[in-house]
């Protein structure tokens, strides 16, 4: 599956820290910092990584719906349709992303 390749670049314009880099995986884009994904973009959605507990609260916020890999359900995951991520929608989801994945060890 393509990716919304402006999405991708909305990301790179925020994403500037040295310690973030960006690879293709499984048909979609991946954001790492310090080596740990962080965000991501698959068809029109953004993959975001947070922990558990966020994730489910999250979850009841407009656009978002759990991340499935392979048939099932992955618990620090979640994915925000494109149409739910005006500027300051995005700039919270990266941060709250990125508050989650810096404080997990560097890979």
């Amino acid at each position: 599956m393509a990716y919304d390749e402006v999405l991708a670049q909305r990301l790179r314009d925020r994403l500037t820290d040295p310690a973030v880099t960006e690879r293709k995986m499984f048909g979609g884009l991946a954001f790492f910092t310090n080596g740990n994904m962080t965000v991501g973009v698959t068809g029109d959605s953004l993959i975001v990584r947070l922990g558990a507990p966020e994730v489910e609260a999250a979850l009841s916020r407009p656009g978002v719906r759990p991340f499935e890999g392979n048939g099932r359900v992955m618990k620090s995951w979640l994915l925000v349709g494109g149409d739910h991520l005006d500027d300051a929608t995005l700039d919270s989801w990266l941060d709250e992303a990125l508050d989650y994945v810096t404080g997990l060890p560097a890979k």
